[in-house]
């Protein structure tokens, strides 16, 4: 016959066994663990701008982590970017030889977007990019969005020290 405390180890089990799905397996790190943990969570709103400039930073770095500078990427930049600030950027890499929207060569393996300010039809928010260089050393870099209120495209971009 099961007592109450048989439910209770059950009750138990079952916690506990969705938890340990969860736990790590050999082949992930430490970091990536933690990093996975860490967002229980993420949301967002259509309407805001600077949720707006975060679904760009976080879609575009996936795309590149993933496969790279491509037809994709385009199409991310033609939805989210003016098209004055595509000219633009197209210019700056052609100069530089660089990432325009990152400003920077490589993949950020993290990226955080932060509201900066408003006026005069605009909003401007601050992304911060992290990078692992060689030896695992990390470090950040910004840069400084610019998008219209009106459209909630980004329609301007520039490095942010």
């Amino acid at each position: 016959m099961a007592t109450p405390r048989t439910f209770r180890h059950i009750a138990l089990g079952a916690m506990v066994l969705p938890l340990a799905m969860l736990a790590p397996t050999s082949g992930s790190t430490a970091t990536e663990t933690a990093a996975d943990t860490a967002v229980q969570g993420r949301g967002g709103n259509p309407a805001s701008t600077v949720d707006h400039v975060a679904d760009f930073y976080g879609a575009y770095t996936d795309v590149l982590h993933d496969v790279g500078h491509g037809r994709l990427s385009d199409a991310l930049r033609g939805h989210y970017l003016t098209p004055e600030l595509r000219r633009a950027l197209a210019r700056w890499e052609a100069a530089h030889h660089r990432d325009g929207v990152l400003r920077a060569k490589g993949v950020p393996t993290q990226w955080r977007v932060e509201y900066n300010d408003s006026g005069m039809g605009h909003c401007w928010t601050r992304v911060t990019l992290t990078w692992n260089d060689p030896g695992k050393h990390k470090r950040t870099s910004h840069v400084m969005i610019q998008s219209d209120l009106a459209t909630r495209l980004i329609s301007g971009i520039r490095a942010d020290e």
